[in-house]
């Protein structure tokens, strides 16, 4: 079975490996929206695959890492795309939550990346 948790933080970044007259050469924000997915079995007794509060607690390092700031700032996201937000916020989580199986970055209402790890 999977859960699905979200999560909204806000940040700025600008896209570094672009060419010079890409839209996201300059400095800009996104509302970002977080999908984190758990996989496993559904416990008998709790009738949970994981407690949807040890995955917000979980993502509160991650929360307080991205929320208003400046990506490129952030240690291991010197181009933050949203593909490379996904893998840095997949392998910060999978260190503490066990059955993590994808993290999804909407960067706008129709754009995203997907990460399985």
């Amino acid at each position: 079975m999977e859960i699905v948790q979200s999560f909204r933080f806000e940040a700025a970044h600008w896209l570094p490996n672009v060419p010079a007259e890409h839209r996201c050469k300059n400095m800009h924000g996104h509302s970002y929206r977080i999908d984190v997915h758990v996989e496993g079995p559904l416990d008998a007794h709790t009738g949970w695959v994981v407690d949807f509060y040890d995955v917000e607690t979980a993502f509160g390092p991650v929360m307080k890492a991205l929320d208003h700031q400046v990506l490129n700032e952030v240690e291991g996201l010197d181009n933050p795309t949203a593909e490379l937000i996904a893998v840095w916020i997949y392998d910060q989580m999978a260190k503490v939550l066990p059955g993590l199986s994808e993290v999804v970055v909407h960067e706008t209402e129709y754009s995203r990346a997907a990460y399985r790890g």
